[in-house]
């Protein structure tokens, strides 16, 4: 199996590097619009080799990884649907509702599986949670506490393009979040401060942010997220149901202090970033990738999904911005926040 790679920045390289290790992929095609980039990579890589650019990508592969910048997703979703290609976009496949919603209905009606890359969905500990909330080990849900800080703000020149808080950084919450619980949600509440770097107030942002999430059988959620953490990457999903109380992200590399004194302390080796905490996820989606392309397993993370994590991060910003809570409507038909 050939696996082609569309984009080697940082996390273009780490999944051609996870994928290079998987038995089943015999060889890991590169390609990138940066002059030289993939010629670079592919000489630090086992099975890789570039690729004359795009064509030729889609045509000597059987699935194409995509990481290449955002604005650039939708051309090369829609490249693969033409050559028949199956694929995997980093999120989002699109950057507005409605091409997004456009997008998705071509992929449908393709019929060609197109994977995004949400990594919570892939990983194992959040895999095994959603089993539990699914077969009913937890019992009615009650409330759900996700929490998202990075250890370090971004680069501020890529501020005025990320979208936003709730479209950058809790929108894998937002993902996740309706995923476990397996019902919609029916109104949002949000809020936010800059207490970071005024540069987010210039971006017309915020830098810590909370949101509440209403579900139609009346649990709630709970999403705390932020820029900055003295200690880490934290980031965690706690459940709460009838029967059982869980939690993923919790483990003695957990950028976190406790007071008491038995309690637990945070490791000298705390998460220094996405890349180490999630480690597990990563490897796990290629994994899931590969045998989506073999027909061993479904997709668990399709285009359609992605229509209820954005509308619910548009319904943040705009309750963010008058101060009141915005009922939602997440239709599959691509209803939108009123």
């Amino acid at each position: 199996m050939r696996i082609g790679v569309a984009g080697v920045g940082r996390i273009g390289t780490m999944h051609a590097a996870h994928l290079a290790a998987l038995p089943a992929v015999d060889e890991v095609l590169l390609h990138d619009p940066v002059e030289g980039r993939a010629e670079e990579t592919a000489r630090g890589l086992a099975k890789a080799r570039p690729t004359a650019g795009v064509a030729e990508l889609l045509d000597q592969a059987d699935g194409v990884l995509i990481a290449t910048p955002t604005d650039t997703h939708p051309a090369m979703v829609r490249g693969c649907l033409a050559a028949g290609k199956p694929a995997l976009c980093e999120k989002p496949i699109a950057a507005d509702l409605a091409e997004m919603t456009t997008l998705v209905e071509e992929v449908e009606a393709a019929e060609v599986p197109v994977l995004v890359g949400f990594q919570r969905r892939f990983d194992p500990a959040v895999v095994e949670l959603r089993r539990r909330i699914t077969t009913g080990e937890l019992g009615p849900i009650y409330h759900v506490r996700a929490t998202g800080f990075d250890a370090n703000p971004p680069d501020l020149a890529y501020l005025p393009s990320s979208g936003g808080i709730f479209r950058d950084l809790l929108i894998h919450d937002l993902d996740a979040v309706p995923w476990l619980v397996g019902e919609p949600v029916i109104e949002v509440y949000a809020s936010g401060s800059v207490l970071v770097d005024q540069a987010f107030a210039h971006a017309d942002d915020v830098d810590n942010a909370v949101v509440v999430l209403r579900f139609a059988g009346g649990a709630h959620a709970l999403l705390a997220g932020g820029r900055h953490d003295p200690l880490g990457y934290d980031h965690r999903i706690e459940v709460l149901g009838g029967k059982d109380s869980v939690a993923v992200g919790l483990d003695p590399r957990t950028p976190l202090n406790s007071l008491e004194p038995d309690g637990p302390r945070s490791d000298a080796d705390a998460y220094p970033g996405f890349p180490e905490r999630f480690r597990r996820a990563y490897l796990n989606e290629m994994q899931v990738f590969v045998d989506v392309l073999g027909g061993r397993a479904d997709n668990p993370s399709p285009a359609r999904d992605s229509l209820v994590s954005l509308r619910l991060a548009e319904a943040c910003e705009q309750s963010r911005r008058t101060g009141t809570p915005v009922r939602v409507d997440l239709r599959s038909d691509g209803g939108s926040p009123s």
